[in-house]
């Protein structure tokens, strides 16, 4: 059996490996047009910022793939011939599958901007838009980075290092109003200030200018301000990379549409990951998942069913984490910028402005929903315990402390959180 993977992100690689330790006889091949080696996406910001190599960011020698026999192929994949079973490469080259597995990732959005083409005008996924970014910024005095979520926030990070001054469109009122409750969106707004970076909520990009020689120059926002800049970051989310299904038969809509077992319309051929969209998403799940571990989540299924263990996806607790400048971000269950209206939440921030924890719970029963913490650790195996098992919050509160992890050393906010708590809902509780 010949299985071809298409694409050497978290999704492809995690199915080819554990594939091969389901299945040591299969013939195993991953192609991928963005590098030849497996890296850590995430780590690109830190090879801009000096605080990494490209060879640092490989978790894997490259002997490895040879000695657990999975043939990479560094090529462009110019179409499916699914009637065939058949993958074409740009060099020419066919490969015949038995199985197919397409994890083809993200491409960064555009939408339809005057002087998006420009040069020094991008997205920020993969490595070619590293090695892209490090030409377009070479040299430049002012950046504009467009887009209030997490590849924005990165950009803006990766651009001050080399103190290029940065201008931040936020389309909201608040940065991630969409993801934050406001309490949170406005503590990270004030920390995005702190570091110098000029925070423009409720605007838009309009307009990229362009200068005599087809470089940019300036943009002209939805208010009519001009900004001049030299490089213009794109940060507007990312859609599923879908070209490659041209005439395949393989049926898409904004992803590659799948059941629960990652099984597409055509016998043998599956997606996963980021291009990936779920025909019948579960209730409050989204149909596109684009977040690294549900990517390796969908992959560790898939490669089961792949090997004859027939096994559905199931997401569980919803869970993510990540950084906005120097304050850390992790959430548990599902947290939302607004409140249902049986929901009740409690929020306690320092006075420092750093660090911050939102409980949200069922009023009638006062049952845990979930976490959000920024600037402070917690047991991501805990929060999932107590939100499977519906823990009441007021028992979660008192027993705080059993999952805290934050460096040694550094102070332990729990008391003060637990009198807050006790203070807002006039509980008298021994903690």
């Amino acid at each position: 059996m010949h299985i071809v993977v298409i694409g050497n992100g978290i999704t492809g690689i995690t199915c080819a490996l554990n594939i091969r330790k389901l299945d040591p006889g299969s013939e195993i091949t991953v192609v991928s047009s963005e590098s030849e080696h497996f890296f850590s996406r995430t780590a690109l910001m830190y090879i801009y910022m000096g605080h990494m190599k490209y060879e640092h960011t490989k978790p894997y020698e490259d002997w490895f793939w040879k000695k657990n026999r999975i043939t990479l192929i560094h090529s462009h994949v110019n179409f499916i011939g699914a009637e065939f079973k058949v993958v074409n490469l740009e060099n020419g080259r066919m490969l015949h599958y038995s199985k197919l597995v397409i994890a083809s990732g993200s491409v960064p959005n555009r939408f339809g901007w005057p002087g998006q083409d420009l040069q020094g005008v991008q997205g920020l996924y993969s490595l070619q838009n590293l090695n892209e970014m490090e030409i377009n910024t070479r040299g430049i005095r002012e950046a504009v980075v467009v887009g209030g979520g997490l590849i924005g926030i990165e950009m803006a990070e990766m651009l001050t290092s080399r103190n290029i001054k940065v201008h931040l469109l936020v389309r909201e009122k608040n940065y991630w109003s969409n993801i934050l409750p406001e309490e949170e969106a406005r503590l990270i707004n004030r920390h995005i200030c702190e570091h110098h970076i000029n925070l423009l909520l409720e605007t838009e990009l309009k307009e990229i200018i362009s200068d005599e020689f087809g470089k940019v120059k300036s943009i002209i926002t939805s208010h009519e301000n001009s900004i001049d800049c030299q490089f213009v970051g794109l940060a507007v989310g990312v859609k599923p990379n879908i070209d490659l299904l041209n005439n395949s038969g393989i049926e898409s809509n904004r992803g590659i549409l799948v059941n629960e077992y990652l099984e597409t319309n055509i016998p043998q051929v599956y997606a996963a990951g980021d291009c990936a969209e779920f025909k019948y998403p579960e209730l409050n799940d989204p149909p596109v998942e684009q977040l690294w571990y549900t990517g390796k989540m969908q992959a560790e299924a898939l490669a089961k069913t792949i090997c004859g263990q027939k096994t559905a996806y199931r997401r569980g607790t919803w869970f993510n984490s990540a950084k906005f400048l120097d304050i850390e971000y992790q959430t548990y269950g599902r947290m939302t910028a607004s409140l249902d209206e049986n929901q009740g939440t409690f929020y306690w921030e320092n006075r420092g402005g750093k660090k911050s924890f939102r409980v949200t719970f069922n009023k009638q029963d006062r049952s845990l929903v979930g976490f959000n913490l920024l600037g402070l650790r917690f047991r991501q195996a805990l929060a999932e315990e107590w939100i499977i098992n519906k823990k009441p919050v007021d028992q979660c509160i008192i027993e705080l402390a059993k999952g805290w992890f934050d460096p040694e050393f550094s102070k332990l906010f729990t008391k003060d959180i637990q009198n807050k708590f006790l203070s807002d809902t006039n509980l008298k509780l021994a903690v």
